[in-house]
């Protein structure tokens, strides 16, 4: 079994737990390792073959990969203390990112050579997997928020239900005055944006203020509901009805998620057979 280098037990650390190799706990360690292992048994395969001799990197793909990595850090220092730490030198990096480099040309030339996706092949993955997408109902909503604060007052719950309930009255006789009186009067952020809450789903709002909102009809204003954070009036400024989205709108997203599928199914094809052939 080829032998990890210490760039890559730092790459995948990163990448699986978000910490260095230091930092890794027993479980975490072996599955680094056992990672590890079998990238650096694919990688001595790949450049092994013809394909990988045939690579000219371009010229500034290494100084830009290694650039990367330094930006990750705050000085030059700190980044060549890193290297030592984790037993690297610039040598050593340097080779690691000519391998990766390689390897990942190789891989990109394997995947082109998948089938192309054709509009057919769109329409076919549409029709049979139309749940995929279904929009759920939304409803743009605003919202006025007047909060409960024993300890101040004039903020008790019989002053703040009062509070609202008198905006309620205002709003009623004029309703187009709702972005205004949210921006004098709402305790929540999006006061400063006239109470909009945009486009929100189920599952979003308080289990006490979903039922209302979602109960209510197009530029309709609630009767005035409580949750934990206080007392709300709420508004429905549109309705979005669940539905599943046309073809056109997700003909692009489809088209990437058949190429990208392809191109994987043809790139592990492809590694596949470099260990066959041993």
């Amino acid at each position: 079994m080829p032998d990890c280098n210490p760039y890559l037990i730092l790459k995948l650390s990163q990448e699986l737990f978000k910490k260095s190799p230091d930092a890794l706990d027993d479980g975490e360690r072996q599955r680094v390792t056992t990672v590890a292992s079998r990238q650096a048994q694919i990688e001595q395969r790949i450049l092994a073959t013809d394909e990988a001799m045939r690579v000219m990197l371009p010229d500034d793909s290494l100084a830009k990969s290694l650039e990367e990595i330094r930006q990750r850090y705050p000085s030059e220092e700190e980044f060549q203390s890193d290297l030592e730490r984790h037993r690297l030198n610039q040598a050593d990096l340097h080779d690691a990112l000519r391998r990766e480099l390689t390897v990942e040309a190789v891989l990109e030339r394997v995947a082109s050579r998948s089938a192309k996706v054709s509009d057919t092949d769109i329409e076919i993955f549409y029709l049979t997997n139309s749940e995929r997408f279904r929009r759920p109902e939304t409803r743009r909503l605003s919202q006025i928020l007047v909060t409960v604060n024993e300890q101040l007052a004039g903020s008790e719950r019989p002053a703040a239900l009062a509070k609202i309930e008198s905006i309620r009255a205002r709003l009623l006789k004029s309703p187009e005055r709702f972005a205004e009186q949210a921006v004098k009067h709402s305790e929540c952020p999006t006061a400063m944006n006239g109470g909009s809450l945009g486009e929100v789903p189920r599952g979003k709002l308080y289990a006490e203020l979903e039922p209302v909102a979602f109960a209510l009809d197009a530029n309709q204003i609630s009767t005035v509901a409580e949750s934990p954070l206080g007392f709300h009036l709420l508004r429905c400024d549109a309705i979005s009805l669940e539905q599943i989205l046309p073809l056109g709108e997700v003909r692009e997203r489809i088209r990437t998620h058949l190429d990208e599928s392809r191109r994987k199914i043809c790139q592990k094809a492809w590694i596949s057979q470099l260990f066959k052939n041993t």
